[in-house]
């Protein structure tokens, strides 16, 4: 059993030494999962239509467009049987009629890992007390503003983002990015780019190994990890989308997202070098205002089973939402990728807008 605890443990270091000795592609990925129940649902198809707390994370432009003066966004997910937990909190507010600001807190982490490193004492005997555990996480600090342009139906906004990655006491980054983002309404169309890591994020790992875990990496093959930097490079994001109003009380909002990659060439629909580009689409079906029903197709990707036969797979995902007088609570139910019962996540957020104290006297 100590042995599997091991593996663990080395797997793990191993994963961060990886990404130091190749190209940068997928660094810091845990920000690409995504968050809010409702852009999940809809395949994170929103950088053109968002319009709320979330906008600092999908598009910074889109908290021009608040209902209210304040907005708190949380969410909470479970994957991998519930190893893994990624957990958001964002709030944002009003500056005044043309502009807007948001932060944001994600982390993506692991928790409770077995570090069985110093299991073997000096005499050669194993001994369970010295079995210690730690946590492997990643964080990421948002900070938005947002502006309305002068131009019609134009909205822009920019994100500062700090990284912060940590293994235990072995390893820890920190990482410094900026990004940018648009949208714009014309004749009834919306339109959207999100552009991330523009500057290109770098992550500055340092490592602090003791003298009895290099050892056991020395024991078991593994290599001992140096300080280095990891990159990640631009990604951009197009978007349009469409509200069709079908009746006084029902309407139907499309809209497509192409997620350009330049990290390398990925397994997408239309896969390149350096350059890679990944559709997605989602739907939501409104009711009043009140209730929403959501799906969407993302992560399309070619393939081959056992028989050597080329196909396609992807991501379906579906969700629901209810608002009522400022609170909102969405549910996703999101796939890893393969359509496979195993691996369907739940996914819940909560989002509150209120106004400030003074307006409510005012009105009263």
């Amino acid at each position: 059993m100590y042995k599997i605890k091991l593996t663990l443990l080395l797997l793990v270091l191993g994963i961060e030494i990886h990404a130091q000795s190749t190209a940068p592609k997928y660094s810091n990925e845990f920000l690409a999962i995504g968050i809010g129940a409702r852009a999940l649902g809809m395949s994170n198809s929103c950088v053109t239509t968002v319009n709320d707390v979330t906008s600092g994370y999908w598009n910074p432009a889109g908290l021009t467009k608040l209902e209210k003066d304040f907005s708190v966004g949380l969410m909470h997910a479970e994957y991998f049987a519930g190893i893994a937990k990624f957990d958001y909190g964002g709030f944002a507010a009003q500056i005044d009629s043309m502009s807007s600001f948001g932060v944001s807190v994600i982390r993506f982490g692991v928790d409770d890992i077995p570090n069985t490193t110093q299991l073997i004492d000096s005499d050669g005997n194993i001994n369970y007390d010295r079995i210690s555990s730690f946590s492997v996480a990643d964080y990421a600090f948002l900070f938005s503003y947002a502006r309305r342009s002068k131009i019609s139906g134009l909205r822009y906004g920019a994100n500062v983002k700090i990284i912060y990655r940590g293994v235990g006491d072995f390893a820890q980054a920190y990482g410094f990015g900026i990004d940018i983002g648009g949208q714009y309404d014309f004749k009834g169309w919306n339109f959207g780019l999100m552009a991330r890591d523009v500057t290109t994020t770098f992550n500055a790992w340092s490592f602090s190994l003791d003298e009895k875990t290099k050892e056991v990496f020395e024991m078991t093959n593994n290599e001992i990890p140096e300080n280095s930097t990891e990159i990640t490079l631009p990604k951009i994001i197009l978007g349009v989308a469409k509200n069709i109003k079908i009746s006084k009380k029902f309407n139907v909002l499309s809209e497509i997202n192409f997620d350009f990659s330049t990290d390398g060439q990925r397994n997408t629909l239309i896969s390149s070098n350096p350059i890679s580009i990944d559709p997605h689409m989602g739907l939501e079906v409104g009711y009043d205002q009140l209730i929403f029903l959501r799906m969407g197709v993302g992560n399309i990707q070619k393939s081959t089973d056992i028989y050597m036969n080329d196909k396609v797979s992807f991501q379906p995902n579906f969700g629901v939402g209810v608002k009522f007088k400022g609170v909102s609570l969405d549910y996703a139910l999101s796939d890893i990728g393969d359509q496979s019962e195993a691996l369907y996540s739940n996914i819940f957020s909560l989002k509150f807008d209120f106004n400030k104290l003074i307006h409510t006297k005012e009105q009263k």
